[in-house]
């Protein structure tokens, strides 16, 4: 792949582990548009997953790999912990033409958005010929949800994981209003039955299941307790499963790998 550049550098795992090697690359996906990616290998990997944080989503990854928004969120925090479970693990920033605010506010549900993660589907799917996924985790979930239900079968994933999931929406389309009925890859649901976001509450999940019928395998996975701390909406509390940490990324892994 000479049409990205890569930065290799070391850091030293958030598992206590010892030090890994992470990459971060940018690959072009639209028309002079590039797509930063922060890169977790790990040996023999037996899925790849697709992380798409919350919020606004401009991590703003730089060359050495660290973020300037972001750090904290659910998923670019336990990013190390889906890697030792033995997946390849790619975070996605904002593209390259959207690295100032609002960065991917607006853009989640937009084709471009699309069309810059099939081109990260299939960068990956060269990699290691191994099941893509996609993984989001609050607002990233409207990312996941909207590419998975817009490409087709060949180009988008094989797997769609949804933490902390958007069910209600003042400012646009929530997961369950999108098409996800006529998804027919793996979903896996998880939720913290005390998320406390407006936007997230676990009484409504169960319209988001229903509407999962034709999904060949479908689960939710709940949780309870943990740590509860500021905003509700943000990632320090149920709503990060700030305290479950090992727990939620365990199952989740497993559910991901299991035949």
């Amino acid at each position: 792949m000479r049409n990205f550049v890569a930065f290799v550098f070391a850091v030293l795992s958030c598992s206590g582990h010892a030090q890994i090697a992470q990459r971060v690359i940018d690959i072009p996906t639209r028309p002079g548009v590039t797509q930063r990616l922060l890169i977790l290998p790990t040996p023999d990997p037996k899925a790849t997953a697709i992380l798409f944080a919350g919020g606004h989503g401009g991590l703003q990854i730089s060359p050495s790999g660290s973020f300037k928004w972001g750090a904290g969120n659910f998923l670019v925090r336990t990013r190390q912990l889906f890697a030792d479970q033995g997946l390849m693990v790619v975070v996605v920033d904002a593209p390259s033409d959207r690295q100032s605010a609002p960065f991917l506010a607006g853009f989640r549900q937009k084709p471009e958005h699309a069309a810059d993660i099939k081109a990260v589907i299939a960068w990956a799917r060269e990699q290691t010929k191994v099941p893509v996924w996609l993984v989001g985790t609050s607002r990233g979930t409207q990312s996941a949800a909207f590419i998975a239900t817009e490409l087709g079968r060949s180009e988008g994933p094989d797997g769609l994981v949804l933490t902390s999931t958007i069910v209600t929406d003042d400012k646009g389309r929530p997961v369950p209003a999108m098409p996800v009925d006529k998804l027919r890859i793996p979903v896996l649901v998880v939720h913290h039955e005390q998320d406390g976001c407006r936007l997230c509450a676990f009484r409504d999940i169960p319209t988001l299941m229903s509407k999962l019928g034709d999904a060949p395998r479908k689960k939710l996975l709940s949780f309870t307790g943990g740590e509860d701390r500021g905003d509700p909406c943000e990632a320090a509390g149920y709503h990060g499963f700030s305290g479950l940490e090992r727990e939620v990324v365990a199952q989740t892994a497993s559910w991901i790998l299991a035949k």
